[in-house]
């Protein structure tokens, strides 16, 4: 390891799974790096459901980050049953639990126990909290600038945007906005479901279910510690997730509201709906243009959504955020040249992006057909041939 590659200043804005498995892979690599972060801590806000992490990107990525042994305790392998029904809750196609040996080693992990395991790898003081990032610029000396709320500036050598959708670093590289994509998701929670709601329980299984028909879906996801996440998935204008029918105020008209989207269906996959606890919240669903790629600026380059945000229809979002982040730390550790470790990273990034990005954009289109059931099991049938039944 090169004095020179240890004193690079890497700046990277946003602790999310791509941004901490950078810091990470560049702490194995003897690099160090700082961490900015908006939240104010790690517990500031609900992290979000859970994820399957894939053998050739999320579990790369940690064995790259000397962590895949640690993961696998804390994963739930039983998470990778997966439940396809139809309006009146038959079930149209079903991967049972995988078994061991049957190469189906996707195993889910819940968001904040993800982030925990990455944090906890981290020298103290990497991950600096309740920093907002005010301004990116290129200084007069050429190198990449943050501003923080504060009013301090930050000089890098490296400035990595691992900002998400809305990234403040991304238009150093590029003009393009995320676009809303014409569907929205509305997620709520259900806690304790085995003691409390066994029918929904039994009805969504183990790990993930997904009720399609009218254009319209019900998703649920097993979570850990006994809690199932739920989106409600439908067609609507932009302005619908701000003016339709969630009232944050008033949690029991907005169940009432959305239950009327879905008035023929089963009442096993309404009470998906009608049982929700707590805030029922609106995400509108946004995507950066297929194939999003920028011109080499010096010093700086993105990572996970703020380079490639698509709809979750691929599950892809999070693996290849962590897979960048692995990545670009490998290559920011073999070259002493930084546009060559960038240049190396982002020649390797783009076209994988792209054919995921792309499938995402596919997949959300058939979710959404008025034959969704059908199209969905016939590609579920081809992908997982010989381990569902049906």
């Amino acid at each position: 390891m090169s004095t020179q590659r240890r004193q690079r200043r890497i700046a990277i804005v946003g602790a999310g799974p791509g941004g901490l498995t950078l810091a990470r892979v560049l702490h194995v690599h003897g690099i160090p790096s700082t961490v900015y972060e908006l939240d104010a801590s790690a517990t500031s806000r609900d992290q979000g459901g859970t994820l399957d992490l894939d053998e050739e990107s999320g579990q790369r990525a940690l064995l790259h980050a000397g962590l895949l042994e640690e993961f696998r305790p804390l994963s739930r392998p039983e998470g990778g049953e997966l439940r396809l029904l139809g309006k009146d809750a038959d079930v149209g196609f079903h991967v049972p639990p995988p078994q061991d040996g049957d190469g189906n080693d996707r195993p889910e992990i819940d968001r904040r126990v993800l982030k925990e395991l990455l944090l906890g790898s981290l020298p103290e003081g990497t991950v600096r909290w309740g920093q907002k990032v005010r301004a990116v610029a290129i200084g007069a000396a050429g190198r990449p600038t943050l501003t923080l709320a504060d009013g301090t500036t930050v000089a890098a050598d490296v400035l990595v945007g691992a900002d998400g959708a809305w990234s403040r670093v991304r238009p150093l590289l590029s003009d393009a906005d995320p676009v809303y994509t014409g569907v929205s998701f509305v997620d709520g929670l259900l806690n304790d479901v085995d003691t409390r709601h066994p029918a929904v329980a039994e009805l969504v299984g183990r790990g993930s279910m997904f009720a399609l028909a009218d254009e319209k879906g019900l998703f649920a996801q097993r979570n850990g510690g006994g809690r199932i996440r739920v989106y409600v998935a439908v067609k609507a204008p932009e302005e619908w997730s701000r003016s339709g029918p969630i009232d944050p105020t008033d949690p029991a008209a907005t169940r009432k509201r959305l239950l009327d989207l879905f008035p023929d269906w089963d009442e096993g996959l309404r009470a998906l709906i009608a049982d929700t606890e707590g805030p029922l919240v609106p995400r509108p669903i946004h995507a950066l243009p297929t194939g999003h790629r920028w011109d080499r600026v010096p010093g700086v380059t993105l990572l996970g959504d703020a380079a490639h945000l698509m709809s979750p229809f691929a599950g892809a979002g999070a693996n290849l955020a962590m897979l960048d982040g692995a990545e670009l730390a490998l290559a920011l550790a073999a070259h002493d040249d930084l546009e060559t470790a960038l240049n190396a990273y982002e020649t390797a990034m783009f076209p994988r992006a792209e054919a995921a990005a792309t499938q995402s954009a596919d997949h959300l289109v058939d979710f959404f057909q008025p034959d969704a059931l059908r199209i969905l099991r016939d590609a579920f049938t081809t992908m997982t041939a010989g381990g569902a039944d049906r």
